[in-house]
């Protein structure tokens, strides 16, 4: 599967309120942090693509120091007077690895944005979909941007009996001898809609299996199910 980049901003708002902090000279405040995904238009959408948010805050703040928050915009809200660095670690869906972002939670503004640039490696086709929402993936440049009816078609494919999801995880527990098989038969039956990308440099070989023959899609699985006859 192709890398997919996309940019997530966090939102960070605080303002004094009327506690004693207990440290003179230092007001205490409220604060919170929001995530957002940008799509192609720099506009923000749900950061749905995650499935959990983990924030590590500084000691001081005991049991609540570290907090996993599971739902779009993964908002956390606390109170405090000191400023610090903290990590935010974010999980993405379908298995998709982690991200960890720093963050400076500082008090010299009432509200103020940061923005992370964030990569998806190797996506699976459920969160390469997602992906999509928030704009292209590589290979929609060559008129291949699947949304609306183009995604319910999607969803179809291909014949009964392959589960897409299922044939993308065989593939990647394949042994490097399997492997160079399975590029070689993508070389020999894509079509030119089929999105493939060979990273030599990084020694790496990227398929979009959604854009393959369903000829295709059936050898790989055959092939795939032959070499893993068992499923997990």
């Amino acid at each position: 599967m192709p890398d997919v980049k996309r940019t997530v901003k966090i939102v960070t708002e605080q303002k004094v309120i009327d506690k004693p902090s207990g440290v003179e000279g230092f007001p205490l405040r409220r604060w919170s942090i929001q995530l957002f995904m940008l799509n192609e238009h720099g506009d923000e959408i749900p950061a749905s693509v995650y499935s959990k948010a983990t924030y590590h805050l500084h000691e001081s703040f005991g049991k609540r120091a570290t907090q996993a928050i599971t739902s779009p915009p993964f908002k956390i809200q606390e109170e405090g007077w000191g400023e610090f660095d903290m990590q935010i670690i974010l999980t993405a869906m379908e298995k998709g690895g982690e991200t960890t972002l720093s963050h400076d939670l500082n008090f010299g503004e009432n509200r103020y944005e940061t923005k992370h640039n964030v990569t998806f490696k190797n996506p699976k086709p459920a969160l390469l979909e997602k992906l999509r929402e928030s704009g292209p993936v590589p290979g929609d440049e060559n008129g291949k941007k699947r949304g609306g009816e183009e995604s319910a078609k999607k969803k179809k494919r291909p014949d009964k009996g392959i589960d897409m999801d299922q044939l993308a995880e065989n593939l990647q527990r394949l042994q490097e001898d399997d492997l160079l098989q399975v590029v070689q038969m993508v070389h020999d039956h894509k079509s030119p809609e089929s999105y493939t990308k060979n990273d030599v440099d990084a020694g790496e070989f990227h398929v979009d299996l959604y854009t393959l023959p369903d000829s295709l899609i059936r050898m790989l699985w055959d092939f795939s199910s032959e070499r893993l006859p068992t499923h997990k």
